[in-house]
């Protein structure tokens, strides 16, 4: 079966946002530079950059990102949501936590609460300049507070 997996581009930043998304989404990361196959790159000094990694987590989670090196234009995040994490009831705590790391230097926080249509529901804009939603139904709809 065919899988949607969000893959994002940074400049310089993918190793450091992949060890901190593996840190908080609980997953293996695996990261190949430039340097690891020989042609792929302009710049020599710029063969440490992540030309492939990933996070893959005990659920099957899979988050992939890239560094951009100079000789390709790099395209910035931008407005609007980038990655959705989202799940039932068996998944509130795992979400909750995955918040409350993410939170640690984001910016536009929408707190992860209850919301008027009865889901579990927030957003944010991680310290890398990602935008997050997150949506957990519960187990029965309940009152916005």
């Amino acid at each position: 079966m065919a899988r949607l997996t969000p893959y994002l581009s940074f400049r310089t930043e993918a190793r450091d946002a992949l060890e901190f998304y593996g840190a908080v989404l609980g997953g293996e990361v695996e990261i190949n530079t430039f340097d690891s196959i020989p042609g792929m790159i302009d710049d020599p000094s710029e063969g440490h950059l992540v030309m492939h990694g990933s996070v893959t987590t005990p659920g099957g989670l899979v988050l992939m990102a890239s560094d951009t090196p100079s000789s390709t234009p790099y395209v910035a995040p931008n407005r609007g949501i980038t990655v959705s994490l989202t799940g039932g009831p068996e998944d509130l705590a795992y979400v909750r936590g995955v918040v409350s790391g993410l939170s640690d230097g984001a910016t536009d926080v929408m707190p992860f609460e209850m919301a008027p249509w009865g889901d579990y529901y927030g957003q944010l804009t991680d310290r890398y300049g990602i935008a997050w939603l997150f949506d957990v139904g519960a187990e029965e709809p309940q009152p916005a507070p």
